[in-house]
């Protein structure tokens, strides 16, 4: 569920390894284009492989850690800690069960060691939230300083956007399922046999239409809506919860949309999504309701549960 009113191509990865070992955890193996040689103390592989290797020359590695700069201070940070980094960046919180379940594979010791030492240098955040009735959810933000040197040491591709700080308490639900959806996404790139993915949140692309409005007019929003591949629905620009742009095996670019539908959306808010062609999911069981709702409008869409 977009929290704004959006009245209001190729790109690859420099950090080879996060997106490769993303989608291998998937069931993808792709070979990757070969990269520029990054700035001082960025773990990331100097060419393309099948199982790309941290650069030797402007790291130290020691137990599989490589030393990180922060404005001069060195800290240093494993691969799976560089990837966690990079994970919360992308979509300001991630629940911590989430993110060792899914990123880390359930391996909770290990998480949990990576977690407290990227707490312990002051990288990231933790913040307990009101969860699904009532539950406690702990989740994980970047701080300024995590933020800085996420976006300084270029964890993530040149175009992803990354964000830091804890929201709104009444978005945390639905800000930390978004991780969730992103790897429901993954596996439809996967099966695609898609690569080098990035995530586009619904405010980034809201900033985007609205800036392009104001400069050409609400005259020109199906233009608009057409030049960042959205529809006009009733008069405005539906905007997607998440979009996952990727790379096809023939090198276009494709995109998936995708939305969190709950038992807030009414009638005319679902038929919305589904009239723009959103990929559309449920978080907590409501995919049966929903169904109905849509039946009313004789409208019929698949409702996949996360």
């Amino acid at each position: 569920m977009s929290r704004l009113d959006p009245l209001g191509e190729r790109q690859e990865f420099i950090e080879a390894m996060e997106a490769q070992r993303e989608l291998s955890s998937l069931g993808e193996l792709g070979q990757q284009p070969a990269h520029d040689v990054p700035p001082t103390g960025v773990a990331r592989p100097q060419q393309a492989s099948l199982t790309p290797e941290l650069p030797r020359s402007d790291v130290s590695l020691e137990d599989s850690r490589g030393r990180i700069y922060d404005r001069g201070h060195g800290g240093r940070l494993r691969d799976s800690e560089i990837r966690i980094l990079a994970d919360v960046g992308k979509f300001r919180v991630v629940a911590t069960a989430d993110l060792t379940h899914l990123a880390c594979n359930g391996r909770s010791e290990e998480a949990q060691q990576d977690l407290q030492n990227l707490l312990r240098q002051g990288l990231i955040r933790k913040g307990t939230f009101a969860g699904p009735e009532q539950s406690s959810l702990e989740l994980l933000t970047l701080t300024k300083r995590g933020y800085d040197l996420v976006s300084t040491c270029h964890m993530v591709t040149r175009n992803q956007a990354v964000y830091h700080g804890f929201g709104r308490s009444r978005d945390a639900n639905h800000d930390a399922d978004l991780y969730k959806l992103y790897r429901k996404g993954l596996l439809h790139v996967a099966k695609e046999g898609g690569r080098n993915p990035r995530v586009i949140l619904d405010f980034e692309m809201i900033r985007k239409i609205n800036r392009d409005i104001a400069k050409l007019g609400r005259d020109a929003r199906p233009d608009i809506a057409r030049h960042h591949g959205l529809r006009m629905v009733r008069n405005r620009i539906p905007v997607p919860d998440m979009r996952i742009e990727y790379e096809q095996p023939d090198g276009q670019t494709a995109r998936i949309d995708l939305e969190l539908v709950t038992e807030h959306y009414r009638g005319s808010s679902l038929a919305d999504k589904v009239k723009a062609g959103f990929s559309l999911y449920t978080p907590r069981g409501e995919a049966d309701r929903l169904r109905r709702i849509l039946d009313g409008q004789e409208l019929t869409a698949e409702i996949f549960s996360l």
